[in-house]
């Protein structure tokens, strides 16, 4: 039982369930064995190999609201942004993710640029995948149904709105593994002796994508993990050197090529390239102002590439504004616990519907279905020289943020061991049993004036 974010008391009950009781006619929490071992069977889920905690108990919970979630005085901290997401999941990441050297990597403004271009590629992702699995049911199914003429139309638009939003996700990619910008210090290559860090790089990669993952996974409501873990892997290592299969999403050709587009090529693995870098090297005309969506004000009268570029430079905390959804980003925090999970109680508590529903909440993720021929009419568009840079506004740790970061296990520890972390009524609760007698005021006002005589000598001999 976890609390809402406003509240700093820690909860009584730690697992069990309500029962109603007829001879006292009340409800009362009955805690036994079975509800801890139930509990206990998905206390972890596997990522990369990596070990990330699906709970949290009530003592970690108020350490990390206290000392590593975003403070109420920072910027939008009302709603959810992507730095929220960052920090649970780097406080849920095991000890073996969580280095020094990846919490100075993912404060980085190329990381904030790479995770929000890889939140727009699943969301969609995930819906394209939907679509296909609900038709690939209707035309198998008892009832099945032929297959209109406007269908392969429609889902070559549906690739290439995919393409485009990989591409993005490629050209921020790039920066990562060249070594640019802020990037650099973690280069695997070392600048004078020319030798490759293999080891180093090789293990910084598997947690950066781990961490990468569960990123994408939260922000989406914790849907299709499965489906989220199974195209990260694509992305990133190619079909040759996947962790995990998935035989329940094994794609048919066509099915395939809308999903992966035309650039995913399968060869030799000592060939083998990353689906990412297989866009950025085949670029199309009309596509090549996506590179530089973001960093360029975009100028002409393409309409795809303008509302990519909306989509990408809204602030997480804005973009319900431009009615635009992007899983749990923009949503009011006291609508979720601290783990983000939503917590449809709060949701009925403040009246929102199906008719009132600022934040998609209610309404399920649907797939706009693009305009036909939109994709012909876009080599016709024309694109003008862009006299102005877009600088996007990012949540960063200062410098005594990520020293705690570093020392998250310490922290830890020193808060377990010393007992701290308490509520209010605790806390209370000792100071009235307290009946040791405190300094007399004579020893106090004794203290006062030794202390104050010390500071006059100091500021007399200056």
């Amino acid at each position: 039982m976890l609390g809402v974010n406003t509240s700093n008391f820690v909860p009584e009950y730690i697992s069990g369930h309500w029962v109603w009781n007829e001879e006292k006619e009340k409800f009362l929490f009955a805690f036994g064995k079975e509800a801890s071992k139930e509990a206990k069977k998905g206390e972890f889920m596997m990522t990369n190999g990596f070990k990330f905690p699906t709970t949290i108990n009530q003592v970690h919970e108020l350490i990390y609201r206290q000392e590593f979630a975003r403070p109420s005085i920072s910027y939008d901290s009302e709603v959810i942004i992507i730095q929220d997401v960052k920090n649970l999941v780097a406080f849920l990441a095991p000890s073996t993710l969580l280095t020094k050297s990846l919490v100075e990597f993912i404060n980085t403004e190329t990381v904030a640029s790479f995770l929000k271009a890889l939140i727009l590629y699943f969301q969609y992702f995930l819906k394209v995948v939907e679509f296909i699995l609900i038709q690939r049911d209707e035309v198998t199914g008892e009832k099945a149904v032929l297959l209109n003429a406007e269908n392969p139309d429609m889902r070559r638009a549906f690739s290439a709105h995919l393409q485009q939003y990989r591409l993005l996700v490629a050209r921020e990619y790039s920066q990562i593994i060249l070594g640019e910008g802020d990037t650099k210090k973690f280069y695997h290559i070392k600048p004078i002796a020319n030798i490759s860090r293999s080891s180093f790089d090789n293990s910084f990669h598997e947690a950066f994508l781990a961490y990468c993952t569960q990123v994408v996974w939260i922000t989406l409501h914790r849907r299709a993990y499965d489906v989220i873990d199974m195209e990260m892997n694509r992305l990133f290592r190619s079909e040759h050197f996947k962790l995990t299969k998935y035989p329940r999403y094994q794609f048919t050709k066509p099915e395939a090529q809308t999903l992966y587009g035309p650039n995913y090529k399968i060869c030799n693995y000592r060939y083998q390239n990353s689906p990412l870098i297989q866009e950025i090297t085949k670029v199309d005309k009309h596509n090549k102002p996506i590179l530089y969506v973001g960093k360029r004000k975009y100028r002409g009268n393409d309409l795809r590439i303008m509302q990519i570029e909306l989509e990408y430079i809204v602030d997480s905390a804005q973009v319900s504004l431009i009615g635009f959804n992007l899983g749990i980003l923009g949503h009011p925090k006291r609508l979720y616990n601290t783990l983000l999970k939503l917590d449809w109680q709060e949701v009925r508590n403040n009246n929102f519907s199906a008719t009132n529903d600022p934040f998609g909440i209610f309404t399920q993720p649907h797939l706009e279905i693009p305009s036909f021929g939109e994709e012909k009419l876009r080599q016709y568009s024309e694109t003008y020289e862009s006299f102005y840079t877009v600088k996007r506004r990012n949540e960063y740790w200062d410098p005594s943020m990520i020293r705690k970061w570093k020392k998250r296990d310490k922290i830890l520890k020193y808060f377990e061991a010393e007992g701290v972390i308490s509520d209010v009524w605790v806390k209370c609760m000792k100071e009235v049993a307290d009946t040791s007698k405190g300094p007399s005021v004579e020893e106090i006002v004794k203290k006062f004036l030794n202390e104050k005589a010390k500071l006059r000598k100091k500021k007399v001999q200056n």
